[in-house]
């Protein structure tokens, strides 16, 4: 396929709003769509459910599939999962669950069917059940015995024809997989353990799985009124400071794309869960960004999370009828489009022409990534709609600012009305890393300000005083008299338990 120009004119501008007119439908699958087998579809996001909200460890949040920058002849898939991982959340920290089945689905023909899945699935293991710590010391490596939870992991590669498994091959065992941050003493080189969790396989594929901070960066305060009802509530990265879990995936092109003459892939991620019967069933799945957050309306969310591509017809009119322009419209009085938008659910589920669209495609809602378009030197952040093709929707990159590109599109790209609409947050509050898993290191749980009076190698032990008042607190009498009061209470509860003791000997 041929990449579009990133110069303006005619040309861009018709991309432009092809690729606009997706953004805003937020892409449902059509009619007609074969089901997967292992049954599978996409969707999108974080808490966008109300049964999966409740279930975090199931719970796609975000999925990215790119050219890898510095391996530009392998293509890389992020999957994330868990939402709004407090790095603090202790003891009981951050761990894939043992009764899914985390999926990565690749259709490499567009014919709606998958072709590949990469499956993950885990283990915990406990050194001692005896502690409630997670860890019992500073861990320097995966194997240290002082970390008391692990987690390893295999990969089945199932192969399929015609939507139906043809053969199944186990091509990772036993992987380690990166632990949750604690904290600074606890993990002093958390770098360390993250390479360690880097596994090669064979063919040169590369695999990661382990906590990383959420790279999706924007304002969810979208959900009040639309940023307060006049965008006063922009500028601040509401994911700023949480962690996920991240499954990573790099694998050689030529291993996932039907051939050198059809390079584009479709790619969805899915999370099944093993039920009362000892089966599996999908709980949640996740192509594209935002679909089943924004899109769908609450009697259709749950559904939609279960729901293979053979039955998104029902939801067909949240699409062609869209909820979001109408409340564009009521709150800043920014003209919908007209309705039905059959042109955005035709371009949506097809892919860009000349872009990321397969030949001889079937409909059906899936991220698209035309796998011959060489990684941007200076990603722009916008991608296609700034003449970026190696970026969203082609594919989707950890730094590509999809928050702000459907948002535009909500005011009016499609109908020419220029404009730079935006979240105010461009771009995520830590850098990505340079090479395979890409995503940055997950936030520490000993994150924050220390107590005044540590430092220059003072703790609490020698500064009993001052050393336990909060950072940036004046107040040291308050805390004089709270540790004078602690003291009292210790004597109190001594002589209690004494009198106690005494007590039990008498005889009435």
């Amino acid at each position: 396929m041929t990449p579009i120009s990133g110069s303006g004119g005619a040309g861009r501008r018709g991309v432009a709003t092809l690729v606009c007119g997706a953004l805003a439908a937020g892409g449902l699958a059509a009619a007609g769509v074969t089901a997967l087998e292992p049954g599978a579809a996409s969707a999108s996001s974080h808490r966008e459910a109300p049964l999966i909200s409740g279930t975090p460890q199931y719970d796609n949040t975000d999925l990215y599939a790119f050219v890898s920058p510095d391996r530009p002849d392998t293509t890389t898939l992020v999957a994330n999962w868990i939402p709004f991982e407090e790095p603090a959340g202790g003891p009981n920290f951050f761990t894939f669950a043992e009764d899914a089945q985390y999926d990565l689905h690749v259709d490499n023909n567009g014919d709606a069917l998958g072709d590949l899945v990469f499956r993950y699935t885990f283990t915990t293991h406990t050194k001692n059940d005896k502690t409630f710590l997670y860890n019992t010391g500073p861990v320097t490596s995966l194997d240290d015995p002082d970390l008391n939870i692990t987690q390893t992991y295999d990969i089945d590669l199932i192969k399929l024809h015609e939507g139906k498994e043809a053969s199944r091959t186990t091509i990772a065992h036993e992987v380690p997989v990166a632990p949750s941050n604690v904290g600074k003493a606890s993990m002093p080189d958390y770098g360390a353990l993250r390479d360690q969790a880097v596994h090669e396989l064979a063919g040169g594929a590369r695999t990661f799985a382990g906590q990383a901070d959420d790279p999706f960066f924007l304002d969810l305060r979208v959900f009040d009124l639309l940023y307060g009802g006049n965008l006063s509530e922009v500028g601040n990265d509401t994911l700023k400071g949480y962690n996920v879990n991240s499954i990573a995936l790099q694998v050689p092109t030529d291993m996932v794309v039907e051939s050198a003459e059809q390079p584009v892939v479709g790619i969805w991620s899915t999370t099944r869960r093993k039920n009362a019967q000892g089966e599996f069933t999908q709980v949640s799945r996740l192509g594209n960004p935002l679909v089943n957050e924004v899109v769908n309306p609450l009697k259709d969310k749950d559904t939609f999370n279960a729901s293979v591509p053979a039955d998104d017809a029902r939801f067909l009119p949240n699409v062609t009828n869209p909820e979001l322009p109408k409340l564009i419209e009521a709150i800043y009085k920014i003209e919908a489009p007209a309705e039905p938008r059959d042109d955005l659910v035709d371009v949506f589920l097809k892919g860009v022409k000349d872009l990321n669209q397969p030949p001889h495609v079937t409909p059906s809602e899936q991220l698209r990534l035309n796998t011959s378009i060489a990684p941007a030197a200076e990603p722009k952040r916008l991608g296609v709609l700034d003449g970026d093709n190696a970026g969203f929707p082609n594919g989707r990159r950890l730094t590509d600012d999809v928050i702000d590109a459907a948002l535009q599109v909500v005011e009016g790209e499609l109908v020419g009305a220029a404009n730079d609409l935006g979240d105010a947050v461009d771009a995520n509050d830590k850098e990505f890393e340079k090479a395979f898993p890409y995503v940055a290191n997950p936030t520490e749980g000993s994150r924050g300000p220390l107590a005044d009076g540590t430092g220059e190698g003072n703790d609490v032990r020698n500064q009993l005083g001052d050393a336990l008042r909060p950072a940036g607190s004046d107040d040291t009498t308050l805390i004089a008299a709270s540790a004078g009061a602690g003291a009292v209470g210790i004597l109190l509860i001594g002589g209690a338990l004494a009198w106690w003791r005494r007590m039990r000997g008498r005889a009435y």
